[in-house]
């Protein structure tokens, strides 16, 4: 079968289109036959090995797992002696480490049935965003009729982020560029702020829950923004040296000592439990995925080097067929 590989760090060309040996599922495991798979900045990340800190868990020299993608959506293949709750045939969505590629094992508990009224695209882009989205927000403790910042509301976390947030109740302003202005209303942000014009961090209004998806603003900038008691919450930030990451945890722990403010930063987790709510929100056609571009598994490389420009709107989608739905 065909497979995203890579087998040193570096730029997005190290990786390679390869033939590899089918997986074989083990007892607790789901083999599925990938229908698509979606991009995120953990995935050239990954490749890059940045930041360095990150290479204790992947391999300091070179990647321990050389297979890349772990959102994915398509149809199972084969079950493992322990499944209970797939069968062969059944169309599902989650994670699946080596998701770029024809087929892949997955764990039980990293799944979902996609629902019908949902293509594989669209199934494909809720793991990791939309994760993030959920527990960034819940970090923040969100509660209805809150006044929400959402810095990076055009990209893949803040699509979700949105539509998640108003799910909650929240009034929302979305912060992009001028292209995504339009997109990001139509997902539900009461308000929209076009950063190539305005700095929010300069504007009047507070907010009780600043989520941050770039966190390229001052930590104290964004703190002057916020409400008492309010919270601030990084979800993404240009990390390029292992420091960027402890110097960013420290003054968030510093800064939360004063003024009642707290300030934090996410690392999400995946659990069955939130993917089963988020499961339920796309179904009600309460979120849905925002996908800007498709690309096939052979351009899996200009797929990369388009996310970690960090101008994708919405998703990215690997797909692995002429009808991926």
């Amino acid at each position: 079968m065909k497979a995203a590989v890579y087998t040193r760090y570096g730029p997005a060309d190290v990786v390679e289109i390869c033939d590899v040996e089918k997986p074989v599922p083990n007892d607790d495991e789901v083999l599925i036959e990938i229908r698509a798979a979606s991009v995120n900045a953990l995935d050239w990340r990954s490749v890059s090995g940045t930041p360095f800190v990150a290479r204790m868990a992947m391999g300091l020299g070179k990647p321990k797992f050389t297979r890349l993608g772990v959102d994915v959506a398509g149809v199972v293949e084969a079950v493992g002696g322990n499944i209970t709750q797939f069968k062969p045939g059944d169309a599902v969505f989650g994670n699946a480490r080596g998701a770029f590629a024809e087929y892949a094992c997955a764990s039980e508990s990293t799944l979902f049935m996609k629902p019908e009224n949902v293509t594989f695209e669209q199934a494909a882009c809720v793991p990791v965003a939309a994760f993030t989205a959920l527990q960034g927000l819940r970090k923040g403790k969100i509660r209805p009729g809150q006044k929400i910042l959402i810095n990076g509301a055009g990209g893949g976390v803040g699509t979700f982020a949105v539509q998640i947030a108003k799910t909650f109740g929240a009034d929302v302003t979305g912060v992009s560029d001028t292209r995504n202005a339009e997109m990001v209303r139509s997902i539900g942000a009461d308000r929209f702020i076009d950063y190539t014009r305005e700095d929010f961090t300069q504007r009047a209004e507070r907010y009780d829950l600043i989520l941050d998806c770039h966190a390229t603003h001052s930590l104290l900038a964004c703190r002057r923004v916020l409400n008492p008691n309010a919270t601030y919450v990084a979800v993404g930030a240009p990390f390029v040296r292992s420091i960027d990451v402890l110097l960013l945890a420290i003054k968030c722990f510093v800064l939360s000592w004063f003024g009642g403010r707290k300030l934090g930063m996410l690392l999400a987790r995946k659990n069955k439990e939130d993917l089963a709510t988020l499961m339920g929100l796309v179904k009600d056609g309460k979120i849905t995925s925002v996908i800007d571009r498709r690309y096939r598994l052979s351009d899996v490389r200009e797929a990369l080097a388009y996310v970690q420009q960090g101008h994708a709107r919405g998703k990215v989608v690997i797909i692995l067929e002429d009808d991926a739905t």
